[in-house]
């Protein structure tokens, strides 16, 4: 469709400069520890940069110790490593730490949260999401833990800066003895009520991950962050970090490590961006009230949160269509295809007319049970199984959670150099949907 000559929205311009999803904002700061990096020649993966980063992230979260990564994944593989050696044992140098073993993990999410645990030859089991935050379901992660009883490790993200159910998913985790993988890279800076007391997510597993990928709330155009209170944890991920090397006059390996130490000069964009994360959180809720007051009239509510347990970084702004709002929508692997209707709309449409206005908004993410990749590992919902549920006679017993939201839902524009009037013609477009 040309929406460009749909009648429903005439007057309205393209954007001349493209209104982005979330995209890096520099403040000049950035500039002068990279050039500090260049100038002493420390550009490789030791150097002051690091050292404060780490030092300034580990303050942040509230925790003891930071180790510095090439990205957010790498700190998550490392963290799920860890968690698989503490939990069974040094592995084969063949073999990866979880081998044979299931992980309860987040299914609405991006893969990169869920991959290490493959990495690791562990078996992702996921759990379904929840309406309250779109985060994981504790009553589906309790079906999870009867269902299989062994399990002993939990990957749990943070869906777009916004703290999941943390109080119940550490007391099912305590009361089976399993471990928490942390996802914390959408939500660096948010905040969550636990035990009488407001603590920083990236604070709240056992092992606990950020992320500075350039899309991010702060960026260093790449890396990640390991964050935790244990010492001996810190430097077994700063030593795997760094190829295993062991302490002698040549190369010595007695474990398998990896190339993922973060480079001093990432580190100097991110030394430049930290003190101004609470300034970003403040103008990224902005963006959130300000689409949540202008959007108020049509049939759509934002993405929720709990605002006596969390407060999240609001990293991007996000809603999701009443069910009888909904206008037909079928979407393939990779394709889609919608009919607009008087009254109503569906993401794709209402993506499809930003773009056409040169502003960039995104599908929730596909959850993970729907990935090709991983059709065929198990799904539990707050029902229970959520795989093999219907045949010839039987309708199905109960909502995949996930997947209406992804397919109801939709990521609006957030990037915090989006000017008001900018977000109003935003707005503006998304109501013309609807006509």
């Amino acid at each position: 469709m040309n929406y460009l000559n749909d009648s429903r929205f005439i007057g309205i311009k393209p954007f001349e400069k493209k209104i982005w999803l979330s995209s890096p904002t520099m403040h000049g700061d950035e500039q002068k520890w990279v050039n500090t990096a260049i100038e002493t020649n420390w550009v490789s993966t030791v150097g002051e940069n690091i050292n404060e980063v780490e030092r300034l992230a580990a303050e942040y979260a509230g925790v003891k110790y930071a180790v510095a990564l090439s990205c957010g994944t790498a700190a998550l593989h490392l963290a799920t490593k860890l968690a698989g050696e503490k939990l069974f044992g040094q592995a084969k140098p063949d073999r990866g730490t979880l081998f044979g073993k299931k992980v309860f993990c987040s299914d609405c999410t991006f893969d990169a949260s869920i991959n290490p645990v493959a990495y690791e030859d562990g078996e992702a089991v996921f759990i379904d999401t929840e309406y309250d935050t779109w985060n994981t379901s504790p009553k589906a992660l309790e079906n999870a833990f009867e269902i299989y009883p062994d399990t002993k490790l939990v990957v749990v993200a943070h869906l777009y800066g916004t703290p999941g159910k943390m109080e119940e998913i550490k007391r099912i985790c305590d009361e089976h003895g399993a471990l928490i993988v942390e996802d914390a890279a959408e939500s660096f800076g948010a905040k969550y009520f636990l035990n009488g007391e407001w603590v920083e997510t990236g604070s709240l597993g056992n092992y606990n991950c950020i992320s500075f990928n350039g899309n991010k709330i702060i960026t260093g155009s790449a890396g990640g962050m390991f964050l935790t209170d244990s010492l001996e944890d810190a430097n077994k991920v700063r030593k795997w970090s760094t190829q295993s090397r062991e302490n002698a006059p040549w190369y010595e390996h007695e474990e398998i490590g990896y190339n993922y130490r973060m480079s001093n000069i990432v580190a100097g964009i991110i030394r430049g961006q930290m003190p101004y994360l609470n300034e970003h959180i403040a103008q990224k809720k902005a963006i959130y009230e300000r689409y949540k007051e202008g959007l108020k009239d049509l049939p759509v509510r934002m993405n929720p949160y709990d605002e006596n347990k969390s407060q999240p970084n609001f990293w991007l702004s996000c809603l999701i269509i009443d069910s009888d709002a909904m206008s037909k929508q079928v979407r393939s692997d990779r394709d889609y295809l919608y009919k607009s209707e008087s009254g109503k709309s569906s993401p794709s449409e209402i993506l499809d007319a930003l773009a056409a206005f040169n502003a960039e908004g995104r599908p929730i993410w596909k959850p993970m049970h729907m990935q090709p990749i991983y059709r065929s590992n198990a799904f539990i919902t707050e029902n229970g199984n959520g795989r093999g549920n219907t045949n010839a006679y039987i309708a199905g017993n109960g909502i995949d959670v996930g997947a209406d939201i992804f397919n109801r839902g939709l990521c609006l524009p957030s990037d915090n150099k989006m000017t008001a009037e900018e977000q109003n013609i935003v707005i503006d477009i998304i109501h013309r949907c609807f006509k």
